[in-house]
């Protein structure tokens, strides 16, 4: 093999580079110890992997070494600013709120700089006018923050500011709750150095083994079988993992626990022997002392299939003739009714008013910009250790370990710094497949997926499909509601049930519906399967509910905001799962937002042109604060120089659970004066930390901080003197009083679950509301739509850190804004890449983005909180849909409304044709399935 010898000045330095000519310049930087350099897609999509070269911003990941001349000057983000040396775009990125996973901070930061040294002086526009043309992404922040924190530094760079006014500082009191404090990841995140998955990959010692994936492309086939002869001759290959070396069940999967549920669900493989349920299932797993001669081996396993049909979506697998797909359960796996009220079957024949539709959302990918790596090995207590992204450490031991047959203490799982995650973590595969893997090798491992096997490999949004109508009295009052919802669960259940009772608590959330029936169901299918993603459940009802909202407002001639405000629940009134709300802040949020809404109507008629047309639209939305009876442990430690380590696994996806850790210990122990820099973080590690819960369901930081006000009140009556003077650390040891406290949340006298033949309960301790207003433009050329703002009002409690929340509802709005648009995961090869996938990018997403927070107090939060980060992916799709209806007429009823979809139904509705789609063809009517399950309770 042929060697390429080349001198780079490299950050200043010249070095000398010894390389294969078709090396990339990432691998190469990486492979030097340059590792703030990140490689997500590897495919030039994404920007993480920005450098500078020769002053220019090149996307590292696909510029080949043989294309780069000698002395040719590389700049990474290592050579823009050092941790005690900060260049003020890395201080703005702190400070105003630009990093989240930080995964794409460098290459943002890298790109921004050659951007500023050609022009000091950007309008807005044009920052975000390069971080397009330099196909910079990102999925957590909605692209706002990044645009403040250029413009900031342009104004410290200019002289016009200075560095210390970017720097937040603690209230008078010491408290930093409701401040703008940074994150304290931050800074090794601007500058490059934080270790994510791929980093320590390459760290790893020599004996580290490689895995590669043996995944057949196919959704539904038998397994005749699995020749690993020729792979396991190929060079580097110590060994083919198949499913006859699983020791255990070779199941990982999350038990369904409702009554209705067909089966307990746990029928997941870890490595599939007998069949292929979707496309993405492991057959294989190819171990080599390389990554590339595992690849190369893992093509050569040889794997016999018989096609089966595929169903592709629930409604394909719910048909009488459709064969059923796993033989544990049938392919309708579970149901649930929602009754309120009177019978609607008496109400609907009574109103003055009904409006109905049929809609549909779809398997929405996550599309985190990093893709999954895992390494694993055998720590000093002969536990398997595996490192990973996960937002459930503590349950995943519990899921995998049965299914790799070992018992839950010889499991130890450790979050790597996070790339993104949304909620797909939850799925317990990875960590089984690498236990499998360990187990069978004794050896250090490392799997790094590519990132289209990421997306065959991770669950994804479940796909809904809905018949629902609404009813309304001559004033505008609503009467009745009724829906039917299927749910495609893809190929294994998951979290199917928990889906459902998400779904039963959000259509019609948060108005006053005095009558309600439904029936909901999930149905396995051959499509990839559902698995937690921000909000889960709540999209999927506001996309039928907000559009009913709508709908009869046009039916009434009435304006949709008055519409909404005679009709939002008011101090009495209950929820659809019939028990009183928790909070009824909806009519001062939407008096609130009222003179934005008309201001909004004026620009829109104003703006209006023949070819481009305005249009707003609303929706509310909102989002629970974990389910049923909760706990979560932390513990506080008084340090020797009196501050204090806090210990949790409040696993840190990006979305603040360092800072959210942070801002409840300091406001917790204030009587101590603790300040920031006095805490100590210990996270996410099994073997130090306590059993936090996952982090999901937006629980973390309500379940979290009330573990904190425990555990420090103990440490501090522990510390506090007869004189109420508190003890020194010293003085706590001579006196033998202990240093180390735990303190536990628990939720169960607080909510009742919900009862899964009626879905009455009121099964989370406290709740977000958020109404969001959207002005929309289309182009009657293109058809694209354009958001040009958001305006919302949301109520997520007293808010803990602004930057992060406001963090969680920039981000969360450009999800929902992908879901309503772009993003799609129904076809397994075309939308395996970020692009392909609709990723929104910088210019989808409007620079003019305002959240206004109306802080009720939660009785039963911590400090007044509730949590926040769901809500705010919740319903911003079912606006935009909204604004696009307002704007040109058509209302579009499925996901994603792309471009094609807009211009076929407006031309159908220009000619005179009906728009209403007829309602889906479910195997049974609603009432029928209500009969049969009074026939068959509980079953």
């Amino acid at each position: 093999m042929s060697l390429k010898k080349a001198w780079l000045n490299i950050n200043g330095a010249n070095r000398m580079i010894v390389c294969e000519p078709g090396d990339n310049l990432a691998d190469v930087l990486r492979r030097i110890g340059l590792t703030g350099t990140k490689v997500g897609c590897n495919a030039g999509q994404c920007g993480a992997c920005t450098v500078l070269l020769d002053g220019e911003p090149v996307r590292s990941c696909i510029k080949k070494m043989d294309k780069i001349a000698d002395f040719s000057e590389i700049v990474t983000i290592e050579g823009i600013g050092t941790p005690t040396n900060l260049h003020p775009l890395q201080k703005a990125w702190i400070a105003l709120g630009g990093v989240q996973c930080g995964f794409c901070s460098p290459g943002f930061i890298v790109s921004a700089k050659a951007l500023l040294d050609r022009n000091p002086s950007p309008t807005r526009e044009e920052v975000r006018d390069w971080f397009q043309r330099h196909h910079n992404l990102c999925r957590c922040t909605g692209y706002k923050p990044l645009v403040d924190a250029v413009m900031a530094a342009a104004e410290i760079m200019r002289g016009e500011r200075s560095a210390d006014s970017l720097t937040a500082t603690p209230n008078d009191n010491g408290s930093i709750y409701g401040t703008r404090f940074p994150r304290p990841s931050a800074l090794e995140k601007v500058t490059g150095l934080s270790e994510y998955g791929g980093d320590i990959a390459i760290k790893m010692p020599p004996s580290t083994l490689h895995l590669a994936l043996v995944m057949p492309k196919t959704d539904h086939a038998d397994i005749l079988s699995v020749d690993t002869a020729k792979a396991e001759t190929m060079p580097g290959v110590v060994k083919v993992i198949t499913a006859k070396d699983v020791q255990g069940t070779n199941f990982a999967s999350q038990p369904q626990t409702h009554p209705r549920a067909a089966s307990n669900g746990i029928f997941k493989p870890i490595l599939c022997d007998k069949k292929i349920f979707r496309y993405g299932d492991v057959v294989a797993v190819v171990a080599a002392h390389s990554r590339a001669e595992a690849r190369t081996a893992a093509k050569e396993v040889a794997v016999e299939l018989k096609e089966l049909p595929a169903y592709m979506t629930a409604l394909e697998a719910m048909h009488p003739d459709a064969m059923q797909i796993h033989k544990e359960t049938p392919n309708k796996f579970c149901m649930s009714r929602l009754q309120k009220g009177e019978d609607t079957r008496t109400v609907f024949p009574m109103a003055a008013h009904v409006v109905s539709g049929s809609f549909y959302t779809s398997s929405q990918p996550h599309l985190p910009i990093e893709s999954d790596i895992y390494e694993a090995y055998l720590d000093g207590e002969d536990r398997v250790t595996i490192q990973c992204k996960s937002q459930a450490l503590f349950g995943q031991i519990g899921q995998i370990a049965a299914g790799v047959g070992l018992p839950a203490e010889k499991i130890r799982l450790i979050d790597n710094t996070v790339g993104g995650s949304f909620g797909y973590t939850m799925n317990p595969t990875g960590p089984a497949i690498m236990a499998v893997c360990e187990m069978a090798l004794r050896r250090p491992l490392v799997l790094e997926m590519s990132y289209d096997e990421h997306m065959a490999f991770s669950g994804k949004r479940t796909a809904s499909y809905t018949n629902a109508r609404l009813a309304c009295d001559e004033a505008g009052k609503i009467t009745g509601l009724e829906y039917h919802m299927v749910l495609d669960s893809g190929a294994y259940p998951m979290i199917s049930t928990k889906v459902m009772d998400k779904c039963c608590r959000f259509v019609g959330y948060p108005y006053n519906v005095p009558n309600a029936d439904a029936v909901l169901q999930a149905v396995l299918s051959n499509h990839t399967f559902g698995v937690q993603y921000r909000g889960f459940g709540s999209p999927q009802s506001y996309m039928s509910s907000e559009a009913l909202m709508d709908m009869m407002a046009e039916e009434l001639g009435m304006d949709p905001f008055e519409f909404r405000y005679i009709n939002i629940a008011r101090p009495g009134d209950l929820t659809v799962n019939s028990y009183p709300y928790r909070d009824y802040p909806m009519q001062e949020m939407m008096d609130i937002l009222r003179p934005y809404y008309l201001e909004a109507k004026e620009r829109a008629e104003k703006l209006s042109t023949d070819r481009v047309k305005r249009g707003v639209g609303l929706a509310w939305g909102g989002y629970a604060v974990s389910s049923d009876a909760d706990a979560a442990e932390v513990e506080l430690e008084l340090n020797p120089d009196g501050g204090v380590t806090h210990y949790n696994s409040w696993e840190q996806m990006g979305q603040g659970a360092d800072i959210g850790t942070l801002t409840h210990t300091v406001e917790a122990l204030l009587p101590l004066g603790i300040k920031p820099e006095q805490v100590r973080l210990v996270q996410n590690d099994t073997a130090i930390v306590p059993n936090t819960g996952p982090a999901a369901g937006s629980r973390s930081h309500y379940m979290v901080g009330n573990a904190t006000i425990d555990a420090a009140n103990k440490l501090m009556t522990a510390m506090r003197k007869p004189d109420a003077t508190y003890r020194t650390y010293d003085e706590m040891i001579a006196e033998g009083i202990p240093v180390r406290y735990k303190g536990v949340c628990s939720t169960a006298e607080l909510v009742v679950s919900n009862d899964t033949d009626t879905c009455r309960g009121n099964a989370s301790p406290a709740y977000n509301y958020i109404l969001t207003l959207v002005e929309v433009e289309v182009n009657l050329d293109t058809f694209k739509p354009k958001v040009l703002s958001v305006k919302a009002v949301s109520d997520v409690g007293k808010v803990g850190n602004l930057l992060a929340v406001e963090g969680q509802a920039y981000g969360g709005f450009s999800h929902a804004l992908g879901f309503a648009l772009s993003e799609d995961y129904s076809d397994t090869k075309k939308h395996s890449s970020l692009l392909g996938a609709g990723i929104p990018q910088i210019k989808d997403v409007p620079d003019d983005m305002e959240f206004i927070f109306h802080q009720g107090a939660r009785e039963s939060g911590p400090h007044g909180s509730s949590g926040c980060a769901e809500g705010f992916q919740s319903a911003g799709h079912a606006a935009i849909l909204n604004a696009v209806n307002n704007a040109i007429g058509v209302r579009i009823c499925e996901l994603p409304a792309r471009p094609e979809k807009i211009r076929a139904a407006y031309e159908r509705q220009q000619s005179g044709q009906k728009l209403a789609p007829a309602s889906y063809d479910f195997s049974a009517g609603m009432y029928e399935l209500f009969d049969h399950m009074a026939r068959n309770p509980h079953k």
